[in-house]
């Protein structure tokens, strides 16, 4: 089993996020030796995830560096659409796209991505609610379980976690 032992992840949260797809890549990524922080709009905030689990947040996007951590999960449901406007989550995002750190979106997630600018040129799965987003912004899409191009890592929808938490894992552990 890979062991990321030392590596960092920061992932982020807000109100409507997809439950299962923000606690499974956290929980694999733990279970891989990896710490993660869940970073929201505020700190210590008790944020509800569309089918209301709850999760509260460790820190503020806006004391957090993308330096920090070596990628980002990106989960989906209804938080993305709200996250993308906000600048210091874009800024994180860049930061991690110039960096080639992992970009790790599912679902509705790269919303965030398309508003940060980073997706173009770049082969990416969705919800095929937002193949169209996806499209516009330059991106291509693929109607896969998982995508794997460079440093992003996308996948559909909750169904196709195992294979998603995979390739994070397996990411991490031939990057440095």
């Amino acid at each position: 089993m890979a062991t990321l032992s030392g590596r960092r992840i920061l992932i982020f949260v807000g109100d409507d996020y997809e439950d299962l797809e923000l606690w499974y890549p956290k929980l694999r990524l733990e279970e891989a030796g990896a710490s993660t922080l869940l970073a929201g709009e505020a700190a210590g905030h008790r944020y509800v995830g569309k089918n209301g689990y709850p999760c509260v947040s460790e820190a503020a996007v806006d004391e957090v560096r993308a330096d920090d951590f070596e990628g980002v999960v990106i989960p989906g449901g209804w938080m993305p659409d709200k996250l993308r406007r906000n600048e210091k989550i874009l800024a994180l995002v860049r930061r991690f796209n110039e960096s080639g750190k992992l970009i790790a979106s599912i679902c509705h997630g790269p919303w965030i991505n398309i508003s940060a600018g980073v997706v173009r040129d770049v082969t990416m799965t969705s919800t095929p609610g937002i193949k169209d987003d996806l499209v516009n912004a330059g991106a291509t899409w693929e109607d896969r379980p998982v995508v794997i191009d460079r440093h992003h890592i996308t996948s559909r929808r909750p169904p196709d976690l195992p294979m998603f938490g995979a390739a994070i894992v397996e990411f991490l552990s031939t990057s440095r």
